[in-house]
């Protein structure tokens, strides 16, 4: 069998260090909010470039608490995506704020910066990009967009840990970066687990303060706040995988060159990587007609597929409801029928990927 990600190939490799890690989490029963999270968020910061890194529950609880951080609530406009996982958008309509679709770029799967500039109004006090698939956004023409208009940016990097716009990572650019350590996530806990990044001092105690309860001492609430804290094995297990995230990635482009190399001929869309983003391929996701014939056919040899994701946000009824808006984005709409993700993790062999394209091989000619 050939998994969607094959999560016990990277335990393996690292199972002294992580059940040493755990071992002395255990020994020293200090389970929340201790050394490991405090140094975790310090690593990570300098890794990405940013002055603070808040640690918190999940990635869906990292959007939301970023919104709360920068005041975004009822009246409000958040201008996003609507091709990516639904936690997106619920982070908006959680603080009262109305989710504002536009469409994506057909290459990148991206917002279309254009259609974005054209979406804002009166009401709009951020947007909120997703990297998606590990793709970085064009946050040059996104951050000019933003800064012109006085705008919040939300950068959503639950799949893009680790890449790269030019020479900066993802979660560097806008007010906060939000990412997500979900166990199949490129930088993955063995749990739930989330993260914001900043550079503002003021934005930083803010998440200290709401994912604590709102407290700032202990049984003192200033405000109404969450129980939303990153657990300290997660983080023991998190910091012993981070140093190894460089090569996590660089795993994963050599299998998704390796489909390039073997796919680029058939009549389907790949995915691509422009000079100045350095893709770190959480998904390997492609268009085509023929999507269920080859979902079929590998089905039959044991090897797993995805659609990530089959129904766009504004045609989901719960955001529907939620009061975003459901106009017609017919590049979003048309990438949700055409999309397919293929097996995609650092341990995939170079002979179970040909072995993959093969059977594409026998399906799309």
């Amino acid at each position: 069998m050939i998994p969607m990600v094959d999560l016990r190939a990277q335990y393996e490799a690292l199972k002294s260090e992580i059940d040493a890690s755990l071992q002395d989490v255990l020994s020293t029963t200090r389970f929340i909010l201790g050394d490991n999270v405090h140094t975790l968020e310090a690593d990570i910061a300098s890794y990405l470039g940013c002055e603070h890194a808040v640690s918190c529950a999940s990635g869906t609880d990292a959007l939301h608490l970023a919104l709360l951080a920068l005041d975004i609530g009822p009246g409000d406009e958040v201008i996003t995506t609507p091709f990516t996982f639904i936690a997106t958008a619920e982070a908006i309509a959680y603080v009262g704020a109305k989710p504002v679709f536009v469409d994506i770029d057909l290459q990148t799967f991206n917002l279309d910066i254009g259609d974005v500039e054209a979406a804002i109004t009166d009401k709009t006090r951020a947007i909120m990009p997703v990297h998606l698939f590990g793709q970085p956004c064009d946050m040059d023409r996104l951050m000019a967009l933003a800064n012109a208009h006085k705008l919040h940016v939300v950068e959503d990097c639950a799949q893009s840990f680790g890449a790269k716009f030019g020479d900066r990572h993802t979660g560097s650019f806008g007010d906060t970066g939000c990412f997500s350590f979900f166990p199949s996530k490129n930088l993955g806990a063995f749990g739930d687990g989330g993260l914001v990044t900043t550079s503002n001092s003021d934005v930083a105690e803010r998440l200290r303060v709401f994912r604590n309860h709102g407290s700032r001492k202990q049984y003192y609430h200033d405000e109404i706040g969450y129980n939303s804290r990153l657990d300290e094995m997660q983080a023991a297990i998190l910091r012993q995988k981070l140093p190894h995230i460089d090569a996590y990635n660089a795993g994963r482009r050599r299998v998704a060159h390796r489909y390039y190399q073997n796919l680029s001929e058939l009549s389907m869309q790949l995915p691509v990587e422009a000079n100045d983003r350095y893709h770190v391929y959480h998904q390997y996701t492609l268009l085509t007609d023929q999507r269920e014939a080859i979902q079929a056919a590998l089905r039959a040899e044991d090897i797993a597929s995805a659609i990530y994701y089959p129904v766009p946000l504004h045609q989901q009824r719960a955001i529907i409801n939620s009061g975003a808006n459901t106009n017609a984005l017919p590049i979003a709409e048309s990438v949700s029928e055409q999309c397919l993700s293929l097996p995609m993790y650092p341990e995939l062999s170079d002979d179970n990927v040909d072995r993959i394209c093969s059977i594409i091989k026998q399906v799309v000619s």
